[in-house]
């Protein structure tokens, strides 16, 4: 009886499907019949689609025109794919693509589509189902949850019948211009239908589900510290301005960093900076990842369906535990970056590290961490709400209703970014002066803020902020040229 109930499941789940049963090697009457599509109907379609694109109707696709149209079609622009498609699609390399050219890449594509769907489709029904697609993944080497699987499902099968029929497959591939592998599409579904909401915004959300998360920490980790090395000069001036119990000026700072050491003055304590960027992001991805998880089992939810409040919730949570782990390290490098050298002379930093466990004792680590915890959910919060309000702003007023690209989301970015600093700025100053540990050893956090505030007034709050939001606008470009640079090297693209 269950046999006979599952095989009527099956078999309603395929009632909308295709099999081509037409033998010999794999061609375009495989794909027409596929399709149900006779070759006018095919050529009308291919024609409307190139209309679609040829706005201006000059005959002819430019890189504009084409990067229009996969914007209008929620294509994201940032993974590059309007000047791939242009490359792949431009056979004589005159810069844009008429229509015969246009026509060459679907036949290809089409046949490439079909190749693949085939080779999913064991059963060699018609349609790709749920349990063969995950099959097809993990022989690829990625793991896939229910969960994620079901949204993939989801996002190609267009009538919600549960399979995917090869016109489903076709339609959300068509215009992927890469190779046509299981690695790639799995890459390409997470780029158009993830969301990444900021707490993150090197590491891609869900990648820890498949075998190249490593390689985006990689990535991440090279943008960040190559991101930070660029910025180094102006995080050194910050530190020095925020610690000055007098008045801070930031040129007479400049003139006593070079003194010390001409240009590698202001490069002291980087390397501590750099070292921690690969563990910290770590630590921060893969508590987030579990944080997720445990609020959506509390909830009675999906992972995915835990809501913004949640992912903040998590974000910042992991962002503490990020933070405190790796906190001895920062606590060295601002007093590496504070120390006042005697005849040019400094200590290493195993030095001041000893210094500080025989003298202060191992809880000195630790001195300025609460002010620093504190900041993260404020930061987190503001950074969002800005983030996504800029963004809503800028696709209603500027964009037309078109989803914003690249240099629009990194100036929201890097504006959001640079209030959210601003606003918890007042925290980062007590932080930097507790872990300085000089005029400020022994105090708590509540006597840091009462004695700057009676001596330095509100602006004390502030010292060093103009070259801190001076970092901002760099940090991010480079970090995020940087981290697609490497993506495209470590086959991530």
């Amino acid at each position: 009886m269950e046999g006979k109930e599952k095989n009527d499941k099956e078999s309603k789940r395929c009632d909308g499907c295709n099999p081509v049963r037409k033998p010999g090697p794999i061609s375009m009457d495989h794909v027409l019949l596929a399709l149900q599509e006779t070759k006018e109907e095919r050529e009308l379609r291919i024609r409307s689609l190139f209309n679609f694109f040829d706005k201006s109707n000059t005959g002819y696709l430019d890189y504009a025109e084409i990067e229009a149209g996969l914007s209008a079609l929620h294509i994201p622009s940032e993974y590059k794919y309007a000047r791939d498609l242009l490359q792949v699609c431009d056979a004589n390399r005159d810069g844009r693509v008429d229509y015969q050219e246009f026509r060459r890449y679907m036949d290809e594509k089409e046949l490439e589509l079909y190749r693949i769907f085939q080779a999913i489709d064991v059963e060699h029904n018609g349609c790709i189902l749920p349990e063969e697609l995950y099959d097809a993944l993990v022989k690829a080497g990625i793991e896939i949850d229910d969960e994620e699987l079901a949204r993939f499902v989801e996002r190609v099968d267009k009538d919600n019948d549960g399979v995917i029929t090869f016109e489903e497959w076709r339609d959300f591939l068509l215009l992927y211009p890469h190779e046509a592998t299981m690695e790639n599409i799995y890459h390409y579904w997470e780029r158009v239908c993830l969301v990444d909401i900021g707490e993150q915004p090197v590491i891609p959300e869900g990648i820890s589900k498949h075998g190249h998360a490593s390689r985006y920490l990689i990535a991440g980790g090279i943008a960040g510290a190559t991101s930070r090395t660029a910025t180094a000069p102006l995080d050194r001036l910050k530190v020095v301005l925020q610690v000055q119990t007098t008045e801070a000026r930031i040129i007479p700072a400049i003139k006593e960093i070079w003194k010390e050491g001409k240009l590698l003055a202001f490069f002291r304590g980087n390397g501590l900076n750099v070292v921690k960027v690969i563990p910290e992001s770590a630590i921060r991805f893969y508590t987030y990842e579990m944080l997720k998880t445990f609020i959506g089992n509390a909830k009675g939810e999906k992972k995915a369906d835990i809501g913004t409040f949640g992912r903040l919730v998590a974000g910042g949570t992991a962002g503490a535990v990020a933070q405190t782990v790796i906190y001895p390290l920062d606590l060295v490098k601002t007093r590496l970056q504070t120390y006042e050298s005697k005849g040019g002379r400094l200590p290493n930093v195993g030095a001041i590290s000893r210094d500080i466990w025989v003298k202060e004792g191992p809880r000195a680590f630790y001195r300025g961490l609460v002010p620093s915890l504190l900041g993260i959910i404020p930061y987190a919060g503001i950074d969002l709400t800005t983030y996504e309000t800029l963004k809503d702003m800028s696709k209603k007023y500027i964009l037309n209703d078109t989803e914003p690209g690249p240099l629009v989301q990194l100036g929201c970015g890097t504006i959001s970014g640079a209030f959210g600093a601003t606003c918890v700025y007042p925290l980062q100053v007590v932080r930097t002066r507790m872990q300085a540990g000089r005029s400020h050893t022994g105090m708590s956090m509540s006597d840091v803020f009462r004695r700057t505030f009676k001596h330095e007034g509100l602006r004390g709050f502030f010292k060093g902020l103009f070259p801190n939001l001076l970092k901002v606008v760099p940090a991010a470009s480079i970090t995020y040229l940087v981290y697609e640079s490497m993506k495209k090297h470590l086959d991530l693209e």
